[in-house]
């Protein structure tokens, strides 16, 4: 039987879910390839992590620097291939669809989908998508949220983008299995991880009708994050998942089992209502 790898490519590391992944990977004795967009990240984690750690210099939307990535990690890795890819990296910016700037929408499914692409496709030899690879395929985990199933207000540039992320998973997992190659959709709910808070400046919208009611979102949101899971315990479950011999399609993380499980599954009316009843995001006459 062909070996395994123990090599990990992890995009998106500097902080959040990225950064907890990367740090359990490591605890379990894998060499974790990350990407980060800055020298200034590479440099602290890699002083932070140790030799287990390589930081890999690009952003997901610049094809580029993924592909010359990629040319310098085969070289780098000879016969040792990829055993994982966890496809981390995202932005989440908030606002009303009515006044978002599509130059904010469209960075969205270029950070989000299209770089994910990007990446995939750099990658997949490393993978095992090529004859004659040297260890067994490895496995791809695609990072999206509760927000690929259920729609919520002011986030909808970042809901499509997911909904899209899971679609395409879909897709990639049926063609994969022409060469063995798993693909795992991770849903985190709430997460103790500045994406968030890195995109939820809510002053260019104050003139608008939606104010008042992305007032009380914000709230709710800061309410999740603070009783969301630790960066460390997503960490784990995905290491978890990678080794996992026979993983599940889709992976719901969720600390409240009624975001994660109940509101995907209820009535699309019914939701509205529901959202609407506790957003304010209901007719004023």
């Amino acid at each position: 039987m062909k070996p395994v790898s123990r090599n990990i490519l992890i995009t998106g590391v500097s902080t959040g879910i990225g950064y907890g992944a990367a740090r359990q990977f490591i605890r379990q004795g894998y060499t974790v390839f990350g990407s980060v967009r800055n020298a200034t990240d590479a440099d602290r984690l890699q002083a932070e992590f140790g030799p287990a750690f390589r930081p890999l210099l690009f952003d997901v939307t610049d094809a580029g620097a993924v592909n010359e990535a990629a040319r310098q990690l085969t070289q780098e890795l000879a016969d040792g291939g990829l055993g994982g890819l966890i496809n981390n990296a995202g932005i989440a910016i908030g606002g009303p669809l009515q006044y978002q700037p599509l130059d904010t929408i469209r960075r969205h499914f270029d950070v989000n989908v299209l770089g994910l692409i990007q990446v995939t496709q750099a990658f997949l030899p490393l993978l095992g998508a090529r004859p004659n690879h040297p260890v067994r395929p490895g496995r791809i985990q695609n990072i999206s949220s509760v927000n690929g199933q259920v729609a919520i207000p002011f986030m909808g540039a970042y809901v499509a983008s997911k909904h899209a992320l899971e679609g395409l998973s879909h897709s990639l997992r049926r063609e994969l299995a022409l060469f063995g190659i798993e693909v795992v959709i991770v849903g985190p709910g709430a997460v103790k991880t500045p994406i968030w808070g890195k995109g939820t400046d809510i002053s260019a919208y104050e003139q608008t009708p939606y104010y008042p009611a992305m007032q009380k979102f914000l709230k709710q949101v800061q309410r999740a994050e603070d009783q969301g899971f630790p960066v460390d315990y997503l960490g784990e479950q995905i290491v978890r998942i990678h080794e996992t011999p026979r993983p599940r399609i889709r992976y719901a993380l969720v600390p409240n089992k009624l975001t994660g499980l109940v509101l995907p599954i209820l009535p699309a009316r019914l939701m509205d209502w529901l959202i609407g009843r506790f957003s304010g995001l209901r007719p004023t006459s």
